[in-house]
Protein backbone atom coordinates (compact mmCIF):
# COMPACT_ATOMS: atom_id res chain seq x y z
CA UNK A 1 0.00 0.00 0.00
CA UNK A 2 2.85 2.37 0.86
CA UNK A 3 4.46 1.63 -2.50
CA UNK A 4 1.24 2.41 -4.34
CA UNK A 5 0.78 5.64 -2.39
CA UNK A 6 4.37 6.56 -3.22
CA UNK A 7 3.72 5.99 -6.92
CA UNK A 8 0.58 8.16 -6.77
CA UNK A 9 2.56 10.85 -4.98
CA UNK A 10 5.25 10.74 -7.67
CA UNK A 11 2.60 10.95 -10.40
CA UNK A 12 1.05 14.03 -8.82
CA UNK A 13 4.43 15.74 -8.48
CA UNK A 14 4.90 15.62 -12.28
CA UNK A 15 3.43 18.92 -13.48
CA UNK A 16 2.32 17.73 -16.92
CA UNK A 17 0.83 14.48 -15.63
CA UNK A 18 -0.88 16.27 -12.75
CA UNK A 19 -2.44 18.68 -15.24
CA UNK A 20 -3.74 15.81 -17.40
CA UNK A 21 -5.23 14.03 -14.38
CA UNK A 22 -6.91 17.20 -13.05
CA UNK A 23 -8.33 18.04 -16.50
CA UNK A 24 -9.73 14.51 -16.82
CA UNK A 25 -11.33 14.70 -13.37
CA UNK A 26 -12.79 18.13 -14.13
CA UNK A 27 -14.32 16.98 -17.43
CA UNK A 28 -15.76 13.86 -15.80
CA UNK A 29 -17.30 16.03 -13.06
CA UNK A 30 -18.89 18.22 -15.74
CA UNK A 31 -20.30 15.06 -17.31
CA UNK A 32 -21.75 13.88 -14.00
CA UNK A 33 -23.29 17.30 -13.35
CA UNK A 34 -24.86 17.23 -16.81
CA UNK A 35 -26.47 13.88 -15.98
CA UNK A 36 -28.67 15.77 -13.49
CA UNK A 37 -29.61 18.73 -15.71
CA UNK A 38 -33.27 18.09 -16.63
CA UNK A 39 -34.79 18.51 -20.07
CA UNK A 40 -37.71 21.01 -20.07
CA UNK A 41 -41.05 19.35 -20.57
CA UNK A 42 -40.15 15.85 -19.37
CA UNK A 43 -41.65 14.11 -16.38
CA UNK A 44 -38.73 12.58 -14.46
CA UNK A 45 -41.02 10.11 -12.64
CA UNK A 46 -42.51 8.79 -15.88
CA UNK A 47 -39.12 8.56 -17.60
CA UNK A 48 -37.69 6.71 -14.57
CA UNK A 49 -40.35 4.01 -15.01
CA UNK A 50 -39.39 3.64 -18.68
CA UNK A 51 -35.67 3.53 -17.82
CA UNK A 52 -36.16 0.65 -15.41
CA UNK A 53 -37.18 -1.84 -18.11
CA UNK A 54 -35.42 -3.82 -20.82
CA UNK A 55 -33.39 -1.92 -23.37
CA UNK A 56 -33.80 1.39 -21.60
CA UNK A 57 -32.37 -0.18 -18.43
CA UNK A 58 -29.08 -0.96 -20.14
CA UNK A 59 -29.00 2.49 -21.78
CA UNK A 60 -29.51 4.05 -18.36
CA UNK A 61 -26.63 1.97 -16.97
CA UNK A 62 -24.19 3.15 -19.64
CA UNK A 63 -25.36 6.76 -19.34
CA UNK A 64 -24.84 6.78 -15.58
CA UNK A 65 -28.51 7.29 -14.71
CA UNK A 66 -28.92 10.22 -17.14
CA UNK A 67 -31.94 8.61 -18.82
CA UNK A 68 -33.63 7.91 -15.50
CA UNK A 69 -33.05 11.53 -14.49
CA UNK A 70 -34.57 12.77 -17.78
CA UNK A 71 -31.42 14.83 -18.32
CA UNK A 72 -29.83 16.33 -21.43
CA UNK A 73 -27.33 13.43 -21.47
CA UNK A 74 -30.11 10.83 -21.57
CA UNK A 75 -28.98 9.30 -24.89
CA UNK A 76 -25.41 8.99 -23.69
CA UNK A 77 -22.56 8.61 -26.14
CA UNK A 78 -24.11 5.79 -28.18
CA UNK A 79 -24.77 7.95 -31.32
CA UNK A 80 -21.06 8.79 -31.45
CA UNK A 81 -20.07 5.13 -31.04
CA UNK A 82 -22.47 4.06 -33.78
CA UNK A 83 -21.19 6.82 -36.07
CA UNK A 84 -17.60 5.69 -35.43
CA UNK A 85 -18.50 2.10 -36.31
CA UNK A 86 -20.22 3.21 -39.52
CA UNK A 87 -17.25 5.38 -40.53
CA UNK A 88 -14.72 2.60 -39.89
CA UNK A 89 -16.75 0.20 -42.01
CA UNK A 90 -17.19 2.78 -44.78
CA UNK A 91 -13.46 3.52 -44.72
CA UNK A 92 -12.81 -0.06 -45.78
CA UNK A 93 -15.70 -0.20 -48.29
CA UNK A 94 -15.19 3.21 -49.98
CA UNK A 95 -11.77 3.83 -51.62
CA UNK A 96 -12.11 7.63 -51.33
CA UNK A 97 -12.50 7.47 -47.54
CA UNK A 98 -9.66 4.95 -47.32
CA UNK A 99 -7.44 7.36 -49.26
CA UNK A 100 -8.39 10.22 -46.93
CA UNK A 101 -7.58 8.13 -43.86
CA UNK A 102 -4.10 7.38 -45.21
CA UNK A 103 -3.28 11.09 -45.58
CA UNK A 104 -1.79 11.16 -42.10
CA UNK A 105 -2.88 13.66 -39.47
CA UNK A 106 -4.89 15.77 -41.93
CA UNK A 107 -6.75 12.69 -43.14
CA UNK A 108 -7.62 11.64 -39.60
CA UNK A 109 -8.95 15.14 -38.92
CA UNK A 110 -11.20 14.94 -41.98
CA UNK A 111 -12.53 11.51 -40.92
CA UNK A 112 -13.12 12.83 -37.40
CA UNK A 113 -15.04 15.80 -38.82
CA UNK A 114 -17.27 13.54 -40.92
CA UNK A 115 -17.83 11.33 -37.86
CA UNK A 116 -19.00 14.34 -35.86
CA UNK A 117 -21.55 15.27 -38.52
CA UNK A 118 -22.76 11.64 -38.65
CA UNK A 119 -23.07 11.70 -34.85
CA UNK A 120 -25.32 14.76 -34.95
CA UNK A 121 -27.48 13.13 -37.63
CA UNK A 122 -27.88 9.94 -35.63
CA UNK A 123 -28.51 11.93 -32.46
CA UNK A 124 -31.35 13.89 -34.11
CA UNK A 125 -32.91 10.69 -35.46
CA UNK A 126 -32.62 8.90 -32.12
CA UNK A 127 -33.96 11.96 -30.28
CA UNK A 128 -37.07 12.02 -32.47
CA UNK A 129 -37.62 8.30 -31.85
CA UNK A 130 -37.21 8.82 -28.11
CA UNK A 131 -39.63 11.73 -28.18
CA UNK A 132 -42.27 9.64 -29.99
CA UNK A 133 -41.95 6.85 -27.44
CA UNK A 134 -42.07 9.18 -24.42
CA UNK A 135 -45.00 11.11 -25.89
CA UNK A 136 -46.99 7.90 -26.31
CA UNK A 137 -46.07 6.84 -22.79
CA UNK A 138 -47.26 10.08 -21.24
CA UNK A 139 -43.78 11.13 -20.08
CA UNK A 140 -43.99 14.55 -21.73
CA UNK A 141 -45.58 17.57 -20.14
CA UNK A 142 -46.51 19.68 -23.14
CA UNK A 143 -44.99 23.13 -22.88
CA UNK A 144 -47.65 25.15 -24.65
CA UNK A 145 -50.74 22.96 -24.30
CA UNK A 146 -52.25 21.52 -21.17
CA UNK A 147 -53.76 18.44 -22.81
CA UNK A 148 -51.96 15.38 -24.18
CA UNK A 149 -52.02 16.51 -27.82
CA UNK A 150 -48.94 16.89 -30.02
CA UNK A 151 -46.95 20.06 -29.37
CA UNK A 152 -44.36 21.18 -31.92
CA UNK A 153 -42.58 23.29 -29.29
CA UNK A 154 -42.15 20.25 -27.05
CA UNK A 155 -40.70 18.30 -29.97
CA UNK A 156 -38.20 21.05 -30.82
CA UNK A 157 -37.08 21.66 -27.24
CA UNK A 158 -36.70 17.97 -26.32
CA UNK A 159 -35.01 16.90 -29.56
CA UNK A 160 -32.60 19.84 -29.45
CA UNK A 161 -31.84 19.16 -25.78
CA UNK A 162 -31.04 15.49 -26.36
CA UNK A 163 -28.98 16.27 -29.48
CA UNK A 164 -27.07 19.05 -27.73
CA UNK A 165 -26.37 16.69 -24.84
CA UNK A 166 -24.88 14.10 -27.18
CA UNK A 167 -22.79 16.79 -28.92
CA UNK A 168 -21.52 17.98 -25.53
CA UNK A 169 -20.58 14.42 -24.55
CA UNK A 170 -18.77 13.98 -27.87
CA UNK A 171 -16.78 17.15 -27.17
CA UNK A 172 -16.00 16.06 -23.59
CA UNK A 173 -14.81 12.65 -24.80
CA UNK A 174 -12.56 14.14 -27.47
CA UNK A 175 -11.12 16.66 -25.01
CA UNK A 176 -10.28 13.91 -22.51
CA UNK A 177 -8.51 11.97 -25.25
CA UNK A 178 -6.67 15.07 -26.44
CA UNK A 179 -5.55 16.75 -23.21
CA UNK A 180 -6.42 14.26 -20.47
CA UNK A 181 -5.66 10.66 -19.53
CA UNK A 182 -7.12 7.63 -21.32
CA UNK A 183 -9.67 7.24 -24.10
CA UNK A 184 -12.32 9.91 -23.58
CA UNK A 185 -15.34 7.93 -24.76
CA UNK A 186 -14.36 4.89 -22.70
CA UNK A 187 -13.73 7.15 -19.70
CA UNK A 188 -17.25 8.63 -19.89
CA UNK A 189 -18.80 5.16 -20.09
CA UNK A 190 -16.58 4.08 -17.19
CA UNK A 191 -17.74 7.04 -15.08
CA UNK A 192 -21.38 6.27 -15.90
CA UNK A 193 -21.08 2.63 -14.85
CA UNK A 194 -19.14 3.46 -11.67
CA UNK A 195 -21.85 5.93 -10.64
CA UNK A 196 -24.24 2.97 -10.43
CA UNK A 197 -22.05 1.12 -7.90
CA UNK A 198 -24.14 2.28 -4.89
CA UNK A 199 -27.27 0.90 -6.58
CA UNK A 200 -25.49 -2.42 -7.12
CA UNK A 201 -24.48 -2.56 -3.47
CA UNK A 202 -28.06 -1.76 -2.49
CA UNK A 203 -29.24 -4.60 -4.76
CA UNK A 204 -27.03 -7.11 -2.93
CA UNK A 205 -28.28 -5.81 0.39
CA UNK A 206 -31.91 -6.16 -0.72
CA UNK A 207 -31.30 -9.79 -1.70
CA UNK A 208 -30.47 -10.61 1.93
CA UNK A 209 -32.56 -8.08 3.86
CA UNK A 210 -35.84 -8.18 1.91
CA UNK A 211 -38.03 -10.56 -0.06
CA UNK A 212 -38.29 -8.20 -3.04
CA UNK A 213 -35.64 -10.04 -5.09
CA UNK A 214 -35.57 -13.61 -3.74
CA UNK A 215 -38.21 -15.31 -1.61
CA UNK A 216 -36.04 -18.07 -0.15
CA UNK A 217 -34.31 -18.84 3.13
CA UNK A 218 -31.76 -16.33 4.39
CA UNK A 219 -28.80 -18.73 4.18
CA UNK A 220 -29.64 -19.39 0.52
CA UNK A 221 -29.72 -15.63 -0.06
CA UNK A 222 -26.27 -15.28 1.50
CA UNK A 223 -25.02 -18.09 -0.73
CA UNK A 224 -26.42 -16.34 -3.82
CA UNK A 225 -24.66 -13.08 -2.87
CA UNK A 226 -21.37 -14.93 -2.31
CA UNK A 227 -21.65 -16.63 -5.71
CA UNK A 228 -22.37 -13.29 -7.41
CA UNK A 229 -19.31 -11.72 -5.78
CA UNK A 230 -17.12 -14.71 -6.69
CA UNK A 231 -18.16 -14.50 -10.34
CA UNK A 232 -17.63 -10.74 -10.25
CA UNK A 233 -14.09 -11.09 -8.84
CA UNK A 234 -13.28 -14.00 -11.20
CA UNK A 235 -14.15 -11.88 -14.24
CA UNK A 236 -11.97 -9.06 -12.91
CA UNK A 237 -9.03 -11.44 -12.38
CA UNK A 238 -9.48 -12.94 -15.86
CA UNK A 239 -9.57 -9.50 -17.52
CA UNK A 240 -6.44 -8.38 -15.67
CA UNK A 241 -4.66 -11.56 -16.76
CA UNK A 242 -5.75 -11.13 -20.35
CA UNK A 243 -4.70 -7.47 -20.48
CA UNK A 244 -1.15 -8.44 -19.53
CA UNK A 245 -0.89 -11.43 -21.87
CA UNK A 246 1.40 -11.03 -24.89
CA UNK A 247 3.31 -13.09 -27.41
CA UNK A 248 6.98 -12.16 -27.70
CA UNK A 249 8.38 -12.54 -31.22
CA UNK A 250 12.19 -12.95 -30.89
CA UNK A 251 14.29 -10.41 -32.78
CA UNK A 252 18.05 -10.29 -33.30
CA UNK A 253 19.96 -7.21 -34.43
CA UNK A 254 22.94 -7.44 -36.73
CA UNK A 255 26.33 -6.23 -35.53
CA UNK A 256 27.72 -2.99 -36.91
CA UNK A 257 31.36 -1.92 -36.60
CA UNK A 258 31.85 1.84 -36.43
CA UNK A 259 35.53 2.66 -35.94
CA UNK A 260 36.70 0.59 -33.02
CA UNK A 261 33.22 0.13 -31.53
CA UNK A 262 30.74 -2.64 -32.24
CA UNK A 263 27.05 -1.75 -32.18
CA UNK A 264 24.04 -4.07 -32.20
CA UNK A 265 24.17 -7.81 -31.96
CA UNK A 266 21.75 -7.94 -29.03
CA UNK A 267 18.63 -10.07 -28.77
CA UNK A 268 15.22 -8.48 -28.24
CA UNK A 269 11.59 -9.17 -29.02
CA UNK A 270 8.48 -7.61 -30.52
CA UNK A 271 5.58 -7.83 -28.02
CA UNK A 272 2.21 -8.70 -29.60
CA UNK A 273 -0.67 -8.26 -27.19
CA UNK A 274 -3.22 -11.06 -27.08
CA UNK A 275 -5.99 -8.48 -26.64
CA UNK A 276 -4.71 -5.37 -28.40
CA UNK A 277 -8.19 -3.90 -28.87
CA UNK A 278 -9.04 -3.60 -25.17
CA UNK A 279 -12.75 -3.09 -24.46
CA UNK A 280 -13.58 -1.45 -27.81
CA UNK A 281 -15.02 -4.68 -29.34
CA UNK A 282 -17.34 -4.96 -26.33
CA UNK A 283 -18.52 -1.35 -26.68
CA UNK A 284 -18.92 -1.63 -30.46
CA UNK A 285 -20.75 -4.96 -30.29
CA UNK A 286 -23.20 -3.88 -27.60
CA UNK A 287 -23.91 -0.57 -29.38
CA UNK A 288 -24.53 -2.23 -32.74
CA UNK A 289 -26.63 -5.04 -31.26
CA UNK A 290 -28.75 -2.69 -29.18
CA UNK A 291 -29.41 -0.22 -32.01
CA UNK A 292 -32.33 -2.01 -33.82
CA UNK A 293 -34.23 -2.96 -30.62
CA UNK A 294 -33.73 0.56 -29.31
CA UNK A 295 -35.21 2.13 -32.44
CA UNK A 296 -38.19 -0.27 -32.38
CA UNK A 297 -38.76 0.44 -28.71
CA UNK A 298 -38.46 4.18 -29.30
CA UNK A 299 -41.16 4.07 -32.00
CA UNK A 300 -43.68 2.14 -29.95
CA UNK A 301 -42.73 0.35 -26.75
CA UNK A 302 -46.08 -1.46 -26.59
CA UNK A 303 -46.07 -2.86 -30.14
CA UNK A 304 -45.68 -6.54 -31.00
CA UNK A 305 -42.28 -5.90 -32.59
CA UNK A 306 -41.07 -4.13 -29.45
CA UNK A 307 -42.20 -7.10 -27.35
CA UNK A 308 -40.33 -9.50 -29.61
CA UNK A 309 -37.23 -7.33 -29.45
CA UNK A 310 -37.41 -7.28 -25.67
CA UNK A 311 -37.65 -11.06 -25.64
CA UNK A 312 -34.76 -11.27 -28.11
CA UNK A 313 -32.43 -9.29 -25.81
CA UNK A 314 -32.95 -11.90 -23.09
CA UNK A 315 -32.65 -14.97 -25.34
CA UNK A 316 -29.81 -17.42 -25.95
CA UNK A 317 -29.66 -16.30 -29.59
CA UNK A 318 -28.85 -12.76 -28.42
CA UNK A 319 -25.87 -14.05 -26.42
CA UNK A 320 -24.61 -16.08 -29.39
CA UNK A 321 -24.83 -13.09 -31.76
CA UNK A 322 -23.25 -10.89 -29.10
CA UNK A 323 -20.27 -13.26 -28.82
CA UNK A 324 -19.91 -13.46 -32.63
CA UNK A 325 -19.90 -9.66 -32.92
CA UNK A 326 -17.21 -9.37 -30.23
CA UNK A 327 -15.02 -11.84 -32.14
CA UNK A 328 -15.67 -10.01 -35.42
CA UNK A 329 -14.90 -6.56 -34.01
CA UNK A 330 -11.73 -7.86 -32.33
CA UNK A 331 -10.43 -9.03 -35.71
CA UNK A 332 -11.69 -5.86 -37.38
CA UNK A 333 -9.79 -3.69 -34.89
CA UNK A 334 -6.64 -5.80 -35.33
CA UNK A 335 -6.91 -5.56 -39.12
CA UNK A 336 -7.38 -1.78 -39.14
CA UNK A 337 -4.88 -0.70 -36.49
CA UNK A 338 -2.10 -3.32 -36.72
CA UNK A 339 0.06 -3.40 -39.85
CA UNK A 340 2.67 -6.23 -39.83
CA UNK A 341 4.31 -4.76 -42.93
CA UNK A 342 5.19 -1.58 -41.00
CA UNK A 343 6.59 -3.67 -38.14
CA UNK A 344 8.72 -5.72 -40.56
CA UNK A 345 9.96 -2.59 -42.35
CA UNK A 346 10.92 -0.93 -39.07
CA UNK A 347 12.87 -4.03 -38.06
CA UNK A 348 14.64 -4.06 -41.42
CA UNK A 349 15.57 -0.37 -41.20
CA UNK A 350 17.10 -0.91 -37.75
CA UNK A 351 19.03 -4.01 -38.78
CA UNK A 352 16.71 -6.41 -36.95
CA UNK A 353 15.42 -9.77 -38.13
CA UNK A 354 13.45 -12.72 -36.78
CA UNK A 355 15.82 -15.73 -36.48
CA UNK A 356 15.30 -18.13 -39.38
CA UNK A 357 13.38 -15.62 -41.53
CA UNK A 358 14.48 -13.19 -44.20
CA UNK A 359 13.73 -9.48 -43.58
CA UNK A 360 10.83 -7.98 -45.48
CA UNK A 361 7.83 -9.95 -46.76
CA UNK A 362 8.63 -13.30 -45.00
CA UNK A 363 8.94 -11.49 -41.66
CA UNK A 364 5.68 -9.58 -42.26
CA UNK A 365 3.84 -12.82 -43.12
CA UNK A 366 5.18 -14.51 -40.00
CA UNK A 367 4.15 -11.61 -37.74
CA UNK A 368 0.71 -11.54 -39.41
CA UNK A 369 0.17 -15.26 -38.80
CA UNK A 370 1.28 -14.99 -35.18
CA UNK A 371 -1.00 -11.99 -34.67
CA UNK A 372 -3.99 -13.84 -36.13
CA UNK A 373 -3.43 -16.91 -33.94
CA UNK A 374 -3.26 -14.94 -30.71
CA UNK A 375 -6.17 -12.74 -31.84
CA UNK A 376 -8.33 -15.87 -32.18
CA UNK A 377 -7.55 -16.74 -28.57
CA UNK A 378 -8.05 -13.18 -27.34
CA UNK A 379 -11.33 -12.76 -29.25
CA UNK A 380 -12.86 -15.99 -27.93
CA UNK A 381 -11.63 -15.27 -24.43
CA UNK A 382 -13.18 -11.80 -24.56
CA UNK A 383 -16.47 -13.16 -25.88
CA UNK A 384 -16.64 -15.88 -23.21
CA UNK A 385 -15.94 -13.37 -20.45
CA UNK A 386 -18.64 -11.06 -21.80
CA UNK A 387 -21.41 -13.65 -21.93
CA UNK A 388 -20.41 -15.85 -18.97
CA UNK A 389 -22.22 -13.82 -16.25
CA UNK A 390 -25.32 -13.63 -18.47
CA UNK A 391 -25.20 -17.41 -19.01
CA UNK A 392 -24.84 -17.84 -15.26
CA UNK A 393 -27.84 -15.57 -14.77
CA UNK A 394 -29.97 -17.54 -17.25
CA UNK A 395 -29.00 -20.87 -15.66
CA UNK A 396 -29.90 -19.46 -12.25
CA UNK A 397 -33.25 -18.35 -13.69
CA UNK A 398 -34.06 -21.97 -14.60
CA UNK A 399 -34.12 -22.86 -10.90
CA UNK A 400 -35.83 -19.68 -9.79
CA UNK A 401 -37.48 -17.01 -11.93
CA UNK A 402 -36.53 -14.40 -9.34
CA UNK A 403 -32.84 -15.22 -9.82
CA UNK A 404 -32.99 -14.64 -13.54
CA UNK A 405 -33.01 -10.87 -13.12
CA UNK A 406 -29.65 -10.15 -11.55
CA UNK A 407 -28.49 -6.56 -11.48
CA UNK A 408 -27.01 -5.33 -14.78
CA UNK A 409 -24.04 -3.81 -12.94
CA UNK A 410 -22.65 -7.30 -12.25
CA UNK A 411 -22.93 -8.37 -15.88
CA UNK A 412 -19.87 -9.33 -17.90
CA UNK A 413 -20.12 -6.29 -20.18
CA UNK A 414 -20.07 -3.82 -17.29
CA UNK A 415 -17.16 -5.55 -15.54
CA UNK A 416 -15.13 -5.82 -18.74
CA UNK A 417 -15.58 -2.13 -19.50
CA UNK A 418 -14.72 -1.12 -15.92
CA UNK A 419 -11.58 -3.25 -15.66
CA UNK A 420 -10.44 -2.64 -19.24
CA UNK A 421 -10.72 1.15 -19.02
CA UNK A 422 -9.08 1.20 -15.57
CA UNK A 423 -6.11 -0.87 -16.79
CA UNK A 424 -5.72 1.23 -19.93
CA UNK A 425 -5.73 4.43 -17.87
CA UNK A 426 -3.17 3.00 -15.45
CA UNK A 427 -1.03 1.94 -18.41
CA UNK A 428 -1.04 5.47 -19.82
CA UNK A 429 -0.13 6.95 -16.43
CA UNK A 430 2.66 4.39 -16.12
CA UNK A 431 3.98 5.27 -19.58
CA UNK A 432 4.06 8.96 -18.63
CA UNK A 433 5.96 8.12 -15.44
CA UNK A 434 8.44 5.79 -17.14
CA UNK A 435 9.34 8.61 -19.51
CA UNK A 436 10.51 10.48 -16.42
CA UNK A 437 12.31 7.46 -14.89
CA UNK A 438 9.70 6.70 -12.25
CA UNK A 439 8.53 3.18 -11.42
CA UNK A 440 5.07 2.41 -12.68
CA UNK A 441 1.94 1.04 -11.05
CA UNK A 442 2.69 -2.47 -12.24
CA UNK A 443 6.19 -2.65 -10.70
Amino acid sequence: MKGLLGVIKNAITIAELRKKILITIALVIIYRIGCHVPVPGLSAEAVAKVASNGMFGFMDLLSGGALKNASVFAMGISPYINASIIMQLLTIAIPTLEKIQKEGEEGRKKIAKITRYATIGLAIFQSVMLYINLQKGGSIKNILTANGSFDIMSLIVIVLSFTAGTAALMWLGEKITEVGIGNGISMLIFAGIVSNAPNAASYLYNIIATDDVLKIAVYFKILVVIVILIVFLAVIAAVVWMEGAERKVPVQYAKKVVGRKVYGGQNSHVPLKVNSSGVLPIIFAISLLQFPPTIVTFINSSSQWATKMQEFTTSWLYLVIYAILIVAFTFFYNMVYFDPIDVANNLKKNGGFVPGLRPGRPTADYIRNVSRRITWFGAFFLAILAIFPSVFQKIAGIFSSDMGNLNLWFGGTSVLILVGVALETVRQIEAQMLMRHYKGFLE
